[in-house]
């Protein structure tokens, strides 16, 4: 998504927070391996199911919710949005992807095999991403605030403020759960936050500085860190960008003590 705010000013913002509450552990990563990723994909949700990438890309008229093939990248399945919409984050529940747009205030509910739309929703707002677990929907639309779903109706049933400290963390975007925390990428920086779903409060920084250098993309500006994905069943983590070249697996390498 294109916000109308410098990549200077996120990460000022994010840092003034940190340096404030320096008690909150920052990760560092180590890359395990990496795979191709579509350039032209402006990454705004990622999910990964029963060996598969699971990807929403945004754009008005570019906009897809896609499945993709880890090993090659390869898309080997795709849905387009109609070109009024800006597609925004994914999720998977029971046999259905639900998706959000980013100003619409409209949502689509798909069929996980065929891609068939089955379904809309409406919400108020903004629609940036989306995660669950087994009991709920989580979904961000860019403030400190999570909103708390119910997976049948889709409906708001609850909201989560997250701070770090006591002030809270803005620019919340791709979300992904894992291991019973909520990832959250905070826009136009190289942090993930690790969210306590229970309290709000993160437990601790993503730092993926020199992940990628994006000043060497035809967009620096736009074509940021964006997408976690998290394989359960075999403990691997993933992250990638918006029209980055690469995804990656990482793993978290824990502070210096």
């Amino acid at each position: 998504m294109i916000r109308w705010l410098t990549r200077a000013a996120a990460i000022a913002a994010l840092t003034a927070t940190a340096s404030i509450h320096a008690t909150t552990p920052v990760y560092g990563y180590r890359v395990v391996h990496t795979y191709p990723h579509d350039t032209s994909a402006y990454t705004e949700g990622l999910f990964y199911k029963d060996g598969y990438l699971y990807e929403s890309t945004g754009e008005a008229g570019e906009s897809t919710v896609r499945k993709v093939e880890l090993e090659s990248g390869k898309v080997v399945q795709r849905h387009d949005l109609p070109a009024q919409y800006f597609g925004e984050g994914i999720v998977d529940w029971g046999q259905h992807i639900v998706q959000l747009t980013w100003k619409d205030q409209l949502g689509f509910v798909y069929d996980l095999t065929s891609f068939k739309q089955e379904r809309t929703f409406t919400y108020p707002g903004e629609g940036w991403a989306l995660t669950r677990n087994d009991q709920h929907i989580y979904m961000s639309d860019g403030s400190a605030v999570l909103r708390v779903l119910d997976p049948k109706t889709l409906a708001t049933v609850g909201s989560i403020l997250v701070t770090d400290g006591d002030q809270p963390v803005l620019n919340l975007n791709e979300l992904e759960w894992v291991k019973g925390e909520i990832y959250a990428n905070v826009w136009m920086t190289d942090r993930i936050a690790r969210i306590d779903p229970a309290t709000g409060h993160v437990k601790g920084w993503i730092d993926l500085t020199g992940l990628l250098d994006i000043n060497k993309l035809p967009d620096p500006s736009n074509d940021v860190l964006n997408g976690i994905a998290y394989d359960a069943q075999h403990d691997r983590l993933f992250v990638t960008g918006k029209r980055w070249p690469k995804l990656f697996e990482i793993t978290l390498v824990p502070p210096a003590r």
